[in-house]
């Protein structure tokens, strides 16, 4: 076997192996890395900080203020709150058997709407578990750890089902709370919507209960988009039985709650509450981002433009009629970690105690209807049981709040790099497919492609990669060296999946002088995530380590 020798500053081994000359085997284990290794439990300490600091502030906004039944008599605000000092510190708790938790404290504002008298009180709201240095809660003295949930990302998806070798598109809008859409193109061109998997309505029903009555106005919407062989608006209308917007109200009222008296208000009062009210109907922070960056809309992030908008349904079966009219058109890929969002540890309390708020606020809301309102305080309206009880059952019996493996220090640090894309509004083992267990090119630096359990949960357990980090909108970003004209620079960039699927990047075993520039004319390379051969003054970033994946 002939070796020939490999340059010290890359570290790369070169082998040619007898049968041909041509074959090469590279090893890359003595690459020099560029950037060291991230803090490996940061986005467990960071998700939980975020919800003492930010998330339990948006929970009390979101309830706050808390009115009577009748909007006349008693009006009740949350301020400011804060954690008190725990009553034992983690390893006394665990000694002891009790849990690392520390007291919640809120300062309440309750005003007497008819004598105009305010009272101001702290209340306690219960005892929340605090989370130890090491990413870790210590629940009657044993340590469990809360395992992230990689979950399909709140927004517009388009989808493709092939009649007779043709694609028919449709989409679906998945909101972060409320009803799902589900949209679809039937094979003679009429556009259908199914609401919460209800039986299917023609679109155009749904759009005059959003206020679109006229068939005039209706094709007004879409002329700009009407332009090919087939007239879908025009077919859905010829499919639609209702003529006006209360005919259209009792379309959807209908399908939606079959076998209830259906009438105007009724109906009017449904889909206002259902699509248009913040509290029933909600895309988040991450949902209104995505839907803002696919539909070309500029909506801000606000609470009050999180509800779902007209002009979202509007630019979506748009969308669904280009893509219908383009033969080249391809749906989007569900399975693709562009699509697909991390909710870690403190987006996991938010949405338990979120249950217990509810709760809460209807046990203030009748408390208020049945005390004197000129003798109550605060403290007597407000029972911290539902959100204890949240709090309690969450650590205790949620899929995603697990003892800590404690085999050996490695599988402890495993167990907190985990991502489950089971548990509550995940995936089920029994009706997962091979798809979503499946390796995908958008894994590459974020997702393990090794490590994942055999048996039932192969594909749906996996692990964070080495460099891969969390973001803010909780996508999975792994980092990269820029290159400019084939020359390496020292700029560490980090990019999402879909941001990596409009560059080149090449691996980090290319061949490299010793001044950082990259040797060969041409090199191997991910081109928009495809593997293929470019010009080096084409590479647009490299890889910081050969472990980076």
């Amino acid at each position: 076997m002939v070796t020939p020798k490999s340059k010290p500053s890359l570290g790369i081994k070169k082998t040619f192996s007898p049968r041909s000359s041509f074959s090469t085997r590279e090893y890359f284990g003595r690459l020099r890395e560029t950037v060291k290794l991230p803090h490996l439990i940061e986005s467990q300490l960071r998700s939980y900080s975020w919800f003492t600091k930010e998330g339990l502030r948006e929970l009390l906004d979101e309830i706050s203020p808390i009115n009577d039944w009748t909007g006349k008599d008693l009006k009740l605000e949350f301020l400011d709150y804060h954690l008190d000092e725990s009553k034992y510190d983690e390893k006394i708790s665990r000694e002891r058997n009790t849990s690392y938790e520390a007291p919640l404290r809120c300062r309440v504002r309750l005003t007497n709407k008819r004598t105009g008298e305010v009272k101001e009180q702290a209340v306690f709201l219960g005892d929340f578990p605090l989370i130890t240095e090491r990413g870790t809660f210590v629940i009657n003295g044993i340590e469990r750890v809360v395992v992230s949930q990689l979950i399909r990302s709140p927004g517009v998806f388009f989808t493709a089902q092939n009649i007779s070798g043709r694609n028919f598109f449709g989409a679906k809008i998945i909101p972060n709370r409320g009803a799902w859409l589900e949209i679809e193109t039937d094979s003679e061109g009429v556009i259908g919507v199914k609401i919460d998997r209800k039986r299917k309505v023609p679109v155009t029903a749904l759009l005059r209960a959003f206020g679109y009555s006229r068939d005039e106005e209706i094709l007004e919407l879409f002329k700009d988009v009407e332009t090919g062989e087939i007239k879908y608006i025009k077919k859905t209308l010829a499919k639609d039985p209702s003529h006006s917007q209360g005919e259209g109200l009792i379309e959807v009222y209908k399908r939606i709650r079959p076998g209830d008296m259906a009438t105007v208000d009724n109906a009017k009062q449904m889909i206002e509450g259902m699509f248009f009210r913040f509290d029933r109907y909600d895309f988040g922070q991450v949902g209104r981002y995505k839907m803002n960056q696919r539909l070309g809309t500029n909506y801000p992030l606000e609470p009050k433009y999180r509800a779902m908008q007209k002009e979202d349904l509007i630019l979506t079966l748009k969308n669904i009629i280009r893509l219908n009219n383009d033969p080249k058109a391809k749906p989007d890929d569900i399975d693709h970690l562009g699509n697909r969002r991390v909710r870690t540890s403190g987006e996991l309390i938010q949405n338990k105690l979120r249950i217990g708020l509810t709760r809460m606020e209807r046990i203030v809301k009748d408390r208020m209807s049945t005390l004197d309102i000129n003798i109550v305080t605060p403290a007597q309206l407000i029972n911290s049981r539902p959100l204890t009880a949240a709090i309690k059952e969450f650590f205790s019996s949620s899929q995603l709040s697990q003892f800590m493996d404690q085999v050996n220090p490695l599988a402890e640090l495993e167990h907190k790099r985990r991502l489950s894309a089971m548990g509550p509004g995940g995936l089920a083992r029994e009706r997962a497919g091979f798809e979503v267990r499946d390796v995908h090119p958008s894994h590459y630096g974020r997702i393990c492609p090794i490590q994942t359990p055999e048996g039932p949960n192969i594909g749906l357990i996996g692990h964070m990669a080495c460099y891969a980090k969390i973001n803010e909108c909780g996508f999975l970003e792994t980092p990269y060296r820029r290159v400019k004209n084939g020359q390496l620079t020292n700029e560490i960039i980090y990019l999402d999946a879909l941001a990596e699927d409009k560059l080149n990047i090449a691996h980090a075993g290319i061949e490299v002088d010793p001044k950082g520039r990259i040797v060969g004319k041409e090199v191997q390379a991910r081109i928009h995530s495809q593997p293929g051969t470019i010009s080096r003054d084409k590479i647009d970033y490299i890889d910081v380590s050969p472990v980076s994946y």
